[in-house]
């Protein structure tokens, strides 16, 4: 597997750079990876990531959009303001998480 390294924090990820080993995902390393994508983390960015972490410890399935709505009480408006684009897809790879099923 790749490896990168953003400040002295060395994770694998795969073909993607999504995180292949979840136990290396910390938040200090979301905040070093936020900018990366244009995205400054505050507390109403962490909330998704954190739910998207708890989530998927359960069924090990990244958590999508709609599950984030329906499961976690996110507004999916609201979530595309906080990453614009493709939210899913960006908050998987800020969780240190697998891209989620259905993502492109």
């Amino acid at each position: 597997m790749p490896t990168n390294t953003i400040n002295g924090h060395t994770f694998e990820v795969d073909g993607e750079g999504f995180f292949t080993v979840r136990s290396q995902w910390s938040e200090d390393l979301a905040h070093e990876l936020a900018p990366l994508i244009g995205v400054e983390l505050d507390e109403e960015h962490l909330a998704p990531l954190r739910f998207m972490r708890a989530d998927a410890g359960e069924d090990r399935n990244t958590p999508t959009l709609r599950r984030m709505q329906t499961v976690g009480g996110f507004e999916v408006r609201d979530l595309y303001r906080l990453s614009p684009g493709k939210p899913a897809k960006k908050m998987a790879w800020l969780a240190g998480l697998p891209k989620p099923v259905g993502c492109v």
